[in-house]
């Protein structure tokens, strides 16, 4: 059983575009040591991770000729202490400041449209905040499938093969 101040943190990650080390999948796989490199110096305390597998999906909203999305969720336990707004807006920070690193320039893009990597908190715990940079929890969550599943996967420990005829979508070889 988690320690009582023990908060759970939720993330997600998508990308339609390629980055300087590869396609969408590439990319995904590429940032999650360093995403939990992130949260590790962020939290400064042991952390725990589950990921979601990576998952093919269509791209919601923005232009209708964008390419298909590879989408994944990570759970982080192990967060101690009570959520604040100061400590989610320097996750925020460090968060964009990756995307960066694989070729995302906010200032150039159209409102959901492609990207090399988008990195969102979902939620931290019961934090709710409405800042003009973060919403907590996520506005539009609850709407998006291609968030639910990946996230569903994390909370239930490990990713499951689509059907036993089908490979774990974040195995090697399988493309987004």
């Amino acid at each position: 059983m988690p320690p009582l101040d023990e908060v759970p943190l939720a993330l997600a990650l998508g990308s339609n575009q390629p980055s300087a080390v590869g396609s969408p999948r590439q990319t995904l796989l590429a940032v999650r040591p360093l995403l939990e490199r992130l949260l590790l110096d962020w939290a400064a305390q042991d952390l725990r991770f589950r990921w979601s597998a990576l998952h093919d999906t269509a791209p919601m909203g923005g232009p209708a000729d964008q390419p298909r999305y590879c989408n994944a969720v990570v759970l982080v336990k192990g967060v101690q202490g009570q959520p604040m707004a100061t400590a989610a807006l320097d996750l925020l920070d460090g968060l964009q400041g990756l995307e960066a690193r694989f070729g995302r320039d906010r200032s150039r893009e159209q409102r959901w449209g492609p990207r090399s990597l988008d990195l969102d908190v979902l939620f931290w715990g019961e934090l709710r905040l409405e800042h003009p940079r973060l919403m907590l929890p996520h506005p539009r969550l609850h709407l998006r499938e291609f968030v639910l599943a990946p996230l569903l996967e994390a909370m239930q420990g490990s990713p499951k093969p689509l059907s036993p005829g089908r490979p774990d979508p974040a195995a090697p070889g399988r493309d987004c």
